[in-house]
């Protein structure tokens, strides 16, 4: 099953002779359960596009399209509800609320929810997954990075989103805690059937995930180097 759609995306920032194209007519679908990764060196536009594809910012032209909901349509209330619901989010910087302990700092999103219950159960489940059941107590400055980057995965997944959008995740680690990380990703993935989209400029994480996808100068290449 088809979880995400990118039809035809263009984005373009200020205008006439200041106008810059950040992407250019990019379109790929994702399928439930896969882990993808977007690949390109620095200023490719591979930021630009998850951004839009998280409704963090919105395409000039072009569809996304998430679980059957155009988000480039929707109304700013709308997408806030939406994107809480359908979207989870996972940046290099971990993200976490210094003054909120790891369970509390999970399930932040489920709690802004107001039509949502907090399911403890899964909760549980999920931290224990993630070896951090023994730490929930515990606050962001009394864990290691890769410690806080788990945290971070587990309260995007703690909404059950339609797919989670990992910025350089690994980007603030060291390379043992980075395949440990990466090693986390995958498992969530299988586990809990979750689909994730990961931005990195490492070649060889991206060979660790089901697809890469190539992006130069805000177009998406072929496995050929040419542009799609």
């Amino acid at each position: 099953m088809e979880v995400l759609q990118v039809k035809n995306i263009s984005k373009q920032y200020g205008t006439k002779e200041n106008a810059v194209q950040a992407l250019r007519n990019i379109s790929f679908s994702v399928v439930q359960g896969e882990f993808v990764s977007i690949v390109g060196t620095s200023g490719s536009g591979k930021s630009t596009l998850l951004n839009l594809i998280g409704g963090l910012d919105v395409p000039s032209q072009g569809e996304i399209i998430i679980r059957n909901h155009n988000i480039a349509r929707l109304e700013r209330k709308e997408l806030t509800i939406f994107r809480r619901r359908n979207i989870g989010f996972v940046f290099q910087n971990y993200s976490l609320m210094p003054v909120l302990n790891v369970y509390d700092n999970v399930v932040l999103p489920v709690t802004f929810d107001r039509g949502k219950h907090v399911d403890h159960q899964f909760i549980q489940e999920l931290l224990k997954d993630l070896g951090l059941w023994e730490k929930r107590k515990r606050f962001p400055n009394e864990l290691s990075g890769g410690q806080q980057q788990r945290v971070a995965l587990a309260r995007a997944l703690a909404n059950k989103p339609a797919i989670i959008l990992a910025d350089e995740p690994t980007g603030n680690l060291d390379s043992r805690t980075t395949l440990e990380v990466m090693g986390v990703l995958k498992n969530s993935c299988r586990k809990y059937h979750q689909t994730i989209l990961m931005v990195t400029h490492n070649e060889g994480l991206a060979q660790n995930c089901d697809r890469i996808l190539h992006i130069e100068d805000g177009m998406l290449l072929k496995k050929d180097g040419e542009s799609l």
